[in-house]
């Protein structure tokens, strides 16, 4: 297991992250899985002795018992504390009264709470925003995170499925205040699913943010497990629930190709799918959600395999972005610039 640094600040995180979507079951979310307390002590004894120290959920995931049962499991296994780094997120439907959800100063400081107790924590390592709320000033969210990381119930701050203007303006409000600022962005990224690359990889490079992955097999549909006419095994997740939003005949087409690689490294194709992204030097961390032990063993061994030039050469291509504008514009306009200087 290899460990980078969470954007600019000190803090190591391991480059696969412990999901817990598939915690609980409750309601909606038995779409993703229904693991229980022994069932999630194992996943996370098993993370954790293969080096994994970072784990992320949310108060929505389960209505507060992915919660719970990340915390149970936590204090079962009695996991050193200053090991591990614990994230979760607010944002979400909690209940059905008007300051149930949304990032309002009342309805962040309520959840934090609430998330710390169902944690079983003191401090949360990383506390991000699960969304963009439509209603909310971000100067109003803004404040109340700077406070939480002042108060020492968050050590760090972070968000997830922004624009890219979004988060830029939210930087910007949080430099001209002297506040707490966004360290990490997480978003939807899969070698079938590029458009981060678009603004928000520049951004995040440019702004030195880390990058968490979600749904680095777009849903399972990159597992391999799926014919090309969208047959798949029983129970699994997509047939109940087809998210998040794939090309399919974009997803289909790299599978083709990871097919052959995954059988000459004598690896699964989901590992092939994980490993490409990976390779990316500015993906912080994958974040990898399992139903079962096996699950979870082999999309940690993607962390060992190592892909040829040539290979990420062929999936980079059979994957590459459409061009858009103003991107193909920016491109042609900046080649004078990209040659070699200018000499009589």
């Amino acid at each position: 297991m290899r460990y980078n640094l969470l954007g600019q600040t000190g803090l190591y995180i391991s480059e696969l992250c412990l999901g817990t979507m598939t915690f609980g079951g409750n309601g909606f979310w038995g779409n993703m899985g229904k693991l229980q307390l022994n069932e999630v002590s194992t996943l996370v004894k098993n993370s954790f002795d293969s080096g994994i120290n970072f784990i992320d959920t949310a108060n929505v995931y389960s209505f507060g018992e992915s919660e719970t049962l990340t915390g149970l499991a936590l204090k079962k296994l009695g996991l050193p504390r200053d090991e591990l780094v614990i994230a979760t997120k607010s944002t979400g439907v909690m209940n059905d009264l008007p300051n149930g959800r949304g990032q309002s100063r009342y309805h962040i400081m309520n959840e934090v709470d609430a998330s710390l107790r169902r944690l079983q924590l003191d401090h949360i390592d990383l506390y991000q925003l699960h969304g963009f709320d439509p209603l909310t000033p971000l100067e109003e969210s803004l404040c109340t995170l700077n406070d939480l990381v002042r108060s020492g119930k968050v050590r760090y701050i972070g968000l997830c499925n922004m624009a890219s203007w979004q988060i830029m303006k939210a930087l910007a409000i949080s430099d001209k205040r002297g506040w707490a600022r966004f360290e990490s962005v997480q978003a939807y990224y899969t070698i079938a699913g590029r458009d981060i690359e678009r603004e928000i990889i520049p951004l995040a490079r440019d702004q030195k943010l880390g990058t968490m992955i979600w749904s680095p097999l777009a849903g399972g549909l990159l597992s391999g497990k799926y014919s090309s006419d969208g047959k798949a095994p029983e129970g699994a997740r997509r047939l109940a629930f087809d998210f998040p939003i794939v090309d399919k005949e974009r997803a289909n087409k790299c599978i083709e190709i990871m097919r052959p690689i995954a059988k000459d490294h004598n690896v699964s194709v989901a590992q092939i799918a994980l490993a490409w992204l990976l390779s990316k030097p500015e993906v912080s961390t994958v974040i990898i959600g399992a139903k079962s032990s096996e699950q979870l063993k082999d999309n940690i061994a993607s962390t060992h395999v190592r892909l040829s030039a040539q290979e990420l050469q062929s999936l980079n291509e059979i994957s590459s972005l459409p061009s858009e504008y103003p991107g193909w514009m920016m491109d042609m306009q900046g080649q004078y610039r990209a040659s070699a200087p200018f000499k009589e």
